[in-house]
């Protein structure tokens, strides 16, 4: 039922992609604003509807920010619906309307390289915001450390195993081809199933991150390997629920299954036992980050970096581990975004009693 409800959701919202349609959050954002620090526009560009997070809390996030550090700068936001071609338009249009600096998290980093090149040219700056652009050097790029992330969850899951005396191979499910940041997270859970003791049976990229794809390609894996899964590290929780899904249709033992995002209903599948592990990286510390940057971009400023990556002068926030042991504490504390009450449903209330969620 919530899939369908959220297909239902996804097709509504990617029709307002497709329009194109600019918003900003106040009536006093104009065209003639100047890009002067006090004033100007901003495009904020995400990827796709696959992932929840970026219409419910990334987007609404940064404009929060942005109204905050410059109340009379326009945002204009847009979700490319996983079409680079389409990304690579809004682009094009946010400048057409004026926008002076361009926060964008690219469907594809290697083909967001011309959507840089084409905005420094015309004195536009560009944050890479949640994937990097390895191929042409964003001007700032604000990130949790993905490396960490997929070395985190799959190290989580390797624990683990090891504790249980859990016996059998890996699936590793990473994100999608074209997303620098799904290689830095595949790089990094190599870092910890590879010669960890647990055999790798097999790997997938998934294209676009699709969770059907995901759950496509476990269905195969649990075929072939029927009785000999351990446990699967899936990169994020879409494609975790995807394998997750997989081995339910499979009327087979789900065993335990990473993800990566604090997704709702992530959290509602650990808190049932159903998956493992997930990370929590708070949206509102790189959405108000990158808005941050955003507002130095525009003064003219050079903003603060703690590194470099891809040559790109880099804020990168460390990410935390989540499971049925800390969940209660970080996704439900004082700094978590989300609501025992949205979360215990009906289905889920026994769980949550169980483990002490109010």
């Amino acid at each position: 039922m919530r899939r369908l409800a959220s297909g239902a959701l996804a097709g509504i919202l990617a029709l307002g992609a497709l329009t194109a349609c600019a918003e900003e959050p106040s009536a006093g954002n104009s065209g003639t604003a100047k890009a002067d620090g006090k004033s100007g526009k901003v495009a904020f560009l995400m990827p796709d509807l696959a992932s929840t997070r970026y219409e419910q809390y990334d987007a609404p996030l940064f404009k929060k920010r942005m109204a905050k550090l410059c109340p009379d700068c326009g945002v204009i936001y847009q979700n490319a619906n996983s079409d680079a071609s389409l990304q690579q338009q809004q682009a094009n249009s946010a400048m057409a309307q004026g926008a002076k600096v361009i926060v964008i998290d690219p469907v594809d980093s290697a083909g967001a390289a011309t959507i840089v090149q084409t905005a420094q040219s015309q004195g536009v700056k560009v944050i890479a915001y949640d994937r990097p652009i390895p191929d042409k050097p964003a001007d700032f790029y604000v990130s949790f450390d993905n490396e960490a992330i997929g070395e985190s969850i799959a190290q989580s899951l390797v624990d683990h195993l090891k504790e249980t005396k859990a016996k059998g191979g890996v699936l590793q499910i990473n994100g999608s081809p074209t997303d620098a940041a799904a290689g830095l997270i595949k790089k990094g859970v190599h870092n910890a199933v590879d010669d960890n003791g647990f055999k790798l049976l097999a790997e997938y990229d998934t294209p676009g991150w699709s969770p059907e794809k995901a759950q496509q390609w476990a269905s195969g894996q649990i075929a072939q390997y029927r009785g000999r899964i351990a446990g699967v590290v899936a990169a994020n929780d879409g494609t975790g629920g995807g394998a997750i899904a997989a081995f339910k249709a499979a009327d087979v033992k789900t065993p335990p299954i990473t993800g990566n995002d604090a997704e709702l209903a992530a959290i509602q599948r650990i808190i049932a036992g159903d998956q493992y592990n997930t990370i929590s990286k708070p949206i509102k510390i790189v959405a108000e980050a990158a808005a941050d940057v955003a507002r130095q971009l525009l003064q003219g400023e050079e903003p603060k970096a703690d590194k470099k990556l891809f040559n790109t002068p880099s804020q990168l926030f460390k990410p935390t581990v989540v499971t049925q042991k800390n969940l209660k504490e970080v996704i439900f504390g004082s700094d978590g975004v989300l609501k025992a009450k949205d979360v215990c449903t009906a289905q889920y209330a026994a769980d949550c009693g169980r483990l002490g969620i109010k």
